[in-house]
């Protein structure tokens, strides 16, 4: 009878500290002056905040792997996460574990507080630029940013020396910067080329290899070296190199940018017509995923210096669209 009630003891004793470490620590415990105290059951005003908190983290993560072209069973293999388990978190059903969501944003090449929202330590000054820029109407920021890079990134001459192609595939990078390369007598470099040459090996076998945030890191070192190269080019870019902040701003402040746009059911019939479904094989939600990395990237196509609208126009016209703007 000794020996039970001890058994007992000790067990309720283990039972307390791993309910204690795993649940979240708002819904379960009020803090106050003289302690930790446990409260016998959620209330519903709390279960409802962590609904929307699940819901709200899933749509981050979904928006996320829309924003790198990842289908979820590349996220999935990328970050040793089972499908199933991302189906639920991206639908705001899951219990997520910090580890699982460390494992996740790693292989998104993304900190896990882009999706928890915590704000990490920062100089002062810094804090204070990012609220000011944030009072300020969206119009607005694509002056301050062209202020800061004409005071403060690569003079402006050198700049515009190189120009940069921007879009979702499909939207003619290849077509119209070829074209448009030959006519002004410079170089033609489409990066994932550049990759491919500088891995030794192709993209598939990059992503299989070293997954997204391998294919990332040769992605910012070869433009690095295509802008330290070449002072004059035409440059091709993967479309989701605007997803990659520091990637993506390394192509804004050494190079005039032009997002090539069209719309999703366009981007997707020329990428069919060219036979290459890559990464949408086999995505049942092919259509929808197009359209969601659309949204989550057309706010960060929309810092390019100038936009092209493909839509329903030939090659001819579009590059006649082009020429204009980059002699503007």
């Amino acid at each position: 009878m000794i020996l039970l009630s001890a058994a007992c003891y000790f067990w309720n004793l283990h039972y307390n500290a791993v309910e204690s470490f795993c649940k979240h620590y708002n819904a379960y415990y009020d803090v106050n002056s003289m302690g930790i105290s446990e409260t016998p059951q959620k209330t519903k005003s709390t279960a409802a905040a962590d609904q929307a908190f699940l819901r709200g983290l899933g749509e981050r993560v979904r928006d996320a792997r829309a924003r790198r072209g990842m289908t979820r069973k590349i996220l999935a293999h990328d970050s040793g996460v089972s499908e199933r388990y991302l189906a639920q978190l991206e639908t705001g059903q899951g219990n997520v574990s910090v580890l699982l969501l460390q494992r996740i944003a790693a292989a998104l090449n993304l900190p896990p507080t882009e999706f928890l929202q915590q704000e990490s330590e920062q100089p002062v000054e810094l804090a204070l630029i990012g609220q000011f820029l944030q009072r300020l109407p969206q119009q607005k920021l694509s002056v301050v940013r062209s202020q800061l890079m004409r005071d403060y990134g690569t003079a402006h001459t050198d700049r515009m020396r190189r120009i940069a192609l921007i879009g979702l595939r499909g939207a003619g990078k290849s077509t119209l910067g070829s074209r448009l390369a030959k006519e002004l007598q410079v170089p033609f470099i489409e990066l994932d080329r550049e990759i491919e040459r500088e891995a030794g090996t192709s993209l598939s076998e990059i992503f299989l290899l070293y997954g997204q945030a391998g294919y990332r890191r040769y992605e910012r070192r070869c433009l690095e070296q295509v802008v330290e190269k070449n002072e004059r080019a035409v440059i091709a870019t993967g479309g989701s190199i605007v997803s990659e902040p520091g990637t993506y701003d390394l192509l804004l402040s050494t190079c005039r940018t032009a997002w090539l746009k069209a719309q999703p059911e366009e981007h997707m019939a020329r990428v069919v017509a060219q036979g290459d479904t890559r990464p949408m094989t086999g995505n049942r939600e092919a259509m929808e995923d197009l359209h969601r990395i659309l949204r989550g990237r057309n706010a960060l196509y929309g810092r390019a210096d100038v936009t092209i609208d493909t839509a329903h126009r030939s090659i001819e016209q579009s590059l006649q669209q082009l020429r204009k703007a980059v002699a503007a």
